[in-house]
Formats: C-alpha cells, sequence, structure tokens
C-alpha cells in the first residue's frame, strides 16, 4: 500500500471513529482504533516531510531577493534525510506478535548434567531479564535434574509492550564452554542447551477441539524418578492431528496442571499454524532448532574469558557474568537493530 493509499485510509477511519453509531460495536471501534493508533506516526510524519518541502521551497525562492533566507533553506533542507529515513522506518511491516506474551521452553541437549545446570543458568537469566524490565515470569513446567538443573523447564513472560519484540531472538541452541562442576580434572567442555519460544496464544487465537485431545494423567516424579505426590496429578495431553504431546506436573491439581498444559499447547499451535501461513514466520521459525546440536549454535557463552558471542550478527562482548546477571539489552538489541537493517533494505529495494 502506497502513502497517498495510507492517507486515504486514514481520513476513513477518522470519519468512522466519529461516528457514534461505531462506538456502539465495541468490538469494531477497538479493530478502527488500533489501525488509527498504528497509522498516526505514519501519517504525521509524512504530514512533516510534505510541509518541511513546502517550506523549503518558499525559503529558496525567499533567497533569491533577500540572503537571510538561505540560512533557514539550508536548515530545512537538511531535516529533510531525517523525516524520510524516519518515515522509512515506520513504513516497516510490523510483526504482528510483537505486542504477545511468550511461552518459552529451555532443553537441556548434549552435556549430561552439565547441560541441565547450564539450562538453569539460562533461566536464571531470563527470569532476572524479565525483572530488569519489568515483566512478569512464571514458571509453568519444569523436569529438575540431579544436582539441581533442568533437563526441560517452561514459563511464560508477560510485559507491557510484549515480551515477544525482544526475546523472540532468543529461539536456537545456546553453547557454553566452562569447566563443569563434574570436571575433576579442571578440563573445559562445551555443552549445549536449546531454546525454543512461542508467542503465548489467547483462546480466539487458537481453535482446539476437544475430540481432537488425548489427556492423559499419571503420578509426578522428580529428580531419580522418585514419586514427588501420591495422586495422579500431572497430565499429558496430546494434540491428534498434529501429534504434539505436553506434559505438566508442576501444580498441585490436575485441574491446574491441565489448564498449564493448554496454554503451552495453545501456543506451539498457534507457532505451527504461522509456520504453515506466512513465509516470514515460517522462517522464523526454522532458525530456532529442533535438536539441540552444537553445531547450530546462535550464541556461545565462554566463561573462561567472560565472552558472550552471537554468531547470527557477529556481536561479542566481555560482560559475560552481567548477561547471566539478566543485563541482555546489548545483545538483544544487535539483533534488533541488524534485523531493522535488513527489512530497511528489503523495503528500499522492492
Amino acid at each position: 500500500m502506497n502513502l497517498d493509499e495510507l492517507v486515504k485510509e486514514y481520513a476513513d477511519l477518522e470519519q468512522k471513529l466519529a461516528d457514534p453509531a461505531v462506538h456502539a460495536d465495541q468490538a469494531k471501534a477497538r479493530k478502527y482504533g488500533k489501525r488509527y493508533a498504528e497509522l498516526t506516526p505514519i501519517i504525521t510524519t509524512y504530514r512533516e516531510l510534505q510541509s518541511v518541502r513546502e517550506d523549503l521551497e518558499a525559503a529558496r525562492e525567499l533567497a533569491r531577493e533577500d540572503p537571510a533566507f538561505a540560512e533557514e533553506a539550508a536548515e530545512l533542507e537538511a531535516k529533510i534525510p531525517e523525516l524520510e529515513d524516519r518515515l522509512k522506518r515506520l513504513l516497516i511491516p510490523k510483526d504482528p506478535n510483537d505486542g504477545k506474551d511468550i511461552i518459552m521452553e529451555i532443553k537441556a541437549g548434549e552435556g549430561g548434567e552439565e547441560s541441565a545446570l547450564f539450562a538453569a543458568d539460562l533461566l536464571r537469566m531470563y527470569l532476572r531479564y524479565a525483572e530488569r524490565l519489568g515483566y512478569k515470569a512464571e514458571i509453568i513446567s519444569a523436569q529438575p535434574s540431579e544436582l539441581g538443573g533442568y533437563k526441560d523447564v517452561t514459563i511464560s513472560i508477560k510485559g507491557k509492550e510484549g515480551a515477544w519484540s525482544r526475546l523472540k531472538y532468543e529461539g536456537g541452541v545456546h553453547r557454553v564452554q566452562r569447566v563443569p562442576v563434574t570436571e575433576s580434572q579442571g578440563r573445559i567442555h562445551t555443552s549445549a542447551a536449546g531454546v525454543l519460544v512461542y508467542p503465548e496464544a489467547e483462546e480466539i487465537d487458537v481453535q482446539i477441539d476437544p475430540n481432537d485431545l488425548r489427556i492423559d494423567v499419571f503420578r509426578s516424579s522428580g529428580p531419580g524418578g522418585q514419586s514427588v505426590n501420591t495422586t495422579d496429578s500431572a497430565v499429558r495431553i496430546t494434540h491428534i492431528p498434529t501429534g504434539v504431546v505436553v506434559s505438566c506436573q508442576n501444580e498441585k491439581s490436575q485441574l491446574q496442571n491441565k489448564e498449564a498444559a493448554m496454554r503451552i499447547l495453545r501456543a506451539r499451535l498457534l507457532a505451527l499454524a504461522q509456520q504453515e501461513a506466512e513465509a516470514a514466520a515460517a522462517a522464523e521459525r526454522r532458525s530456532q532448532v529442533r535438536t539441540v546440536d552444537r553445531s547450530e549454535r546462535i550464541r556461545t557463552y565462554n566463561f573462561p574469558e567472560n565472552r558472550i558471542s552471537d554468531h547470527r550478527v557477529g556481536y561479542k562482548a566481555y560482560n559475560l557474568d552481567q548477561v547471566l546477571d539478566g543485563d541482555l539489552d546489548g545483545v538483544i538489541q544487535a539483533l534488533i537493530d541488524a534485523e531493522l537493517a535488513e527489512k530497511l533494505a528489503a523495503h528500499t529495494s522492492s
């Protein structure tokens, strides 16, 4: 859609939102209001750019007779590239999931107990990062390991502006290089943990037919297989059409575990639907690993050098201790900037 069409759509929305009859239908009013809010910064910048261009023409005309206007013309001319760049950025299509909360799964991979301990480090890192941003994080499901790590842990993160916009880049294999606590010779080992990130789905986003679900209940177990309660409160849900399986055993009641499992299932099914529906979403999901293989790493955490490296954008910093304490802004901003540059280049060439 070109700018003239956006200006026309904006004017049409203004008229609709001024009509009291539209506000009788709250759903329609919200839809129009959301789109109006999306277009406002684009139209405001476009109008400002037009105004500066017109003022520049006028200043140049006046400068032919009065040199005093030459300085004003130069100032106006300098504003134009900045406004054009801002407009280009605003016209880049937004990720439709940016306003959503997320479900994140962290899975131990190669490296046995050391990998499970690293998964616990990643969990703490994301919990601390969420805390720094004022997000709300909650552990939905966890399978602890013998030494206090995690074989598998699932969390939800909710943010005021949507946690997906910043944490969507975390999906992939995270590799760690350090001397494990289980190493008696002091040798550096390499192991890995996998992270999967899904936009959290509302019930209206994903319709699930109860007849498509197989629900099994079983007794919860802790590290080493010991039973942690005496009732069949753990829940395993299988979505038969897709084969997606989700298990939850953290909560004490079967109902709570079922609700938690359904949240994870909805998020996974939404991600699957988006893979099929959108080529961009499919490419994004493919960048997130399905198996925890060190060769598919996106990031390396090197403890001896206190170094963090993100291999997708060539980011490198020597503040690993701070990153693991939740200071992820540097690496995430590098990923945001790289994505924006890529989108700008694609938008300019199209």
